[in-house]
């Protein structure tokens, strides 16, 4: 699911004045000096530990890595409250919006090998769908326009027929809901813009680019990404979340909400108490957060993707034409100014959830941090994301003494 607001997904700057830099002995300009491996993993675990208590979540991991190797996790907090179990560096929560950088790897990947094509419409790919004509925008939507949020299409997760849809599933015990059933509430819509004349968030078009994948390679999207990422990388606590069963997933912690899920999303076997399934490409995986920064080391560090596809994927352009800080590429957020340089990444959100995946370009290193809720992390008076993401890199880059 998409994050609540478009600040909160994808804007965020960090405070000057942290670095130390030396152009002539290191290639990124900025980088850490003094302080031994060990030292910044227990920083790290300390300022980890703090933004715990000072912010009173359940509880949240957080990992870095930089392109030279070095890593470094923590856990913090608990995973589930009311068995009084501790978070640990292996425990696993939804990803949310994060996996659109995996829905857009593998979909620049095709591209790269001749399957699919940016720039065509999709009609080519499904065009015969008996919907189709009733997409909005349908006849000069291309694939770069879904994988963009270019497409003028309305986004289904905040529309009230889902939310009563998915309501009465969890009733029912009838979720997920298939891929074309999601697409069905904004047929007959009103498109929100001409194809690329703005910008609008949708995880219905990230729904219409796993149709088209399956469509054009004849193959589940999940076993691409598994076949082409996850397995090559070693990512062995990322998977598809496209059952209730999901080992090691921490318990998350919601508010009341339209949807009727319940405030835990676990039941004491561990399971989900609902389906996750209604993700699929708008989403759709659980992950670590060592995992995550082994992730964008490899996919914005050039070892995940050839250069040219690479580059594809990274072809950004403003989500605001009044200006350049924060911009959007094939799934991935791109941040072009402030203190912190070059950023790619992306936030997540889904209910008892919230996620930051973020690569410091001029720096090298990757930062990500997951939380078991969503209470108060993503409304627009909330300062925790930007608060972890800006202390979390700070001692990351820190001088030793």
């Amino acid at each position: 699911m998409a994050c609540l607001t478009l600040l909160m997904l994808l804007t965020g700057t960090l405070p000057s004045g942290l670095y130390s830099q030396n152009t002539a002995n290191n290639t990124h300009g900025i980088f850490p000096v003094n302080q031994s491996p060990e030292k910044q993993q227990a920083d790290f675990q300390v300022v980890l530990d703090s933004i715990q208590k000072r912010y009173g979540f359940p509880g949240a991991t957080a990992a870095y890595k930089w392109v030279d190797g070095r890593e470094g996790v923590a856990a913090t907090g608990l995973s589930d409250v009311e068995a009084d179990m501790p978070m640990t560096i292996n425990s696993r929560m939804l990803a949310a919006s994060i996996g659109k950088t995996f829905v857009g790897a593998i979909t620049v990947s095709l591209i790269h090998d001749g399957v699919l094509e940016a720039d065509t419409p999709i009609s080519k790919w499904l065009g015969d769908r008996d919907w189709f004509a009733r997409l909005p925008n349908h006849e000069r939507i291309t694939l770069r326009h879904l994988l963009t949020h270019r497409s003028g299409l309305p986004n289904h997760v905040y529309m009230d027929e889902f939310a009563a849809e998915v309501h009465q599933r969890m009733i029912d015990n009838t979720l997920p809901i298939a891929p074309d059933s999601l697409v069905m509430f904004v047929l007959d819509k009103d498109p929100l813009f001409d194809v690329d004349d703005g910008w609008a968030y949708t995880d219905t078009g990230f729904i219409l680019v796993g149709l088209i994948i399956e469509e054009a390679t004849g193959r589940d999207v999940y076993s691409l990404i598994e076949d082409k990422f996850l397995n090559p990388l070693n990512l062995r606590l990322t998977s598809p979340s496209d059952t209730i069963v999901l080992p090691g997933l921490a318990a998350g912690y919601t508010a009341e909400n339209p949807l009727g899920f319940p405030v835990k999303t676990t039941a004491p076997d561990g399971h989900m108490v609902w389906h996750p399934g209604i993700e699929w490409t708008g989403g759709g995986l659980v992950s670590a957060s060592s995992d995550l920064a082994r992730w964008a080391v490899a996919l914005f560090g050039g070892d995940a993707l050839p250069e040219q596809a690479l580059d594809l994927l990274l072809d950004a352009r403003p989500v605001d034409p009044s200006t350049t800080e924060v911009q959007y590429g094939m799934g991935v957020a791109v941040y072009k100014s402030g203190s912190s340089g070059t950023v790619y990444g992306h936030r997540g959100w889904i209910p008892g959830y919230t996620s930051s995946l973020r690569y410091y370009k001029d720096y090298g290193v990757a930062i990500a941090f997951q939380i078991n809720t969503d209470i108060g992390m993503m409304d627009d008076s909330s300062s925790v994301i930007e608060t972890m993401e800006s202390q979390l890199l700070e001692v990351v880059l820190s001088q030793g003494e």
